[in-house]
């Protein structure tokens, strides 16, 4: 059993898996997610500062949550995120298409594919047609 200490509010919990907040906070954020998320449809053209302080989140959530492409921003958003690779203009997550398909490309040809088994040559029995007989 992993018990560990809330990292927003200090409870002890059971941890599993994922950020280390107990369920209350877990929830709670989802809370102000849901919030942010209708935020965000309503004045699309409002910035991170604007959106925080009006949902009372901090910017750096904000950003997390586009950066893990639970948000998306909407044609001529006031908020602008960018490539981590190549700083092309992006709606969400952390790359551009180009550069995610750069990657698994770069992924894929690295990866050794095994090599199919040599298959045993065959004796041929005209080499040596010699009958033999046993006594």
């Amino acid at each position: 059993m992993n018990v560990r200490n809330c990292r927003k509010c200090g409870r002890i919990f059971n941890y599993v898996s994922g950020p280390p907040i107990c369920m209350q906070c877990k929830e709670a954020l989802e809370e102000k997610f849901q919030e942010v998320k209708k935020y965000i449809y309503e004045n699309r053209h409002a910035s991170i500062p604007q959106v925080s302080e009006a949902c009372d989140v901090s910017p750096n959530q904000i950003q997390q949550w586009l950066r893990e492409e639970r948000l998306e921003l909407a044609e001529g958003s006031g908020i602008t995120l960018f490539c981590e690779n190549c700083e092309a203009p992006i709606m969400s997550g952390r790359f551009c298409d180009k550069c995610k398909n750069s990657m698994a490309d770069q992924l894929s040809s690295s990866i050794k594919k095994p090599e199919a088994p040599k298959p045993k040559p065959k004796k041929d029995t005209k080499e040596n047609p010699k009958m033999r007989f046993l006594n």
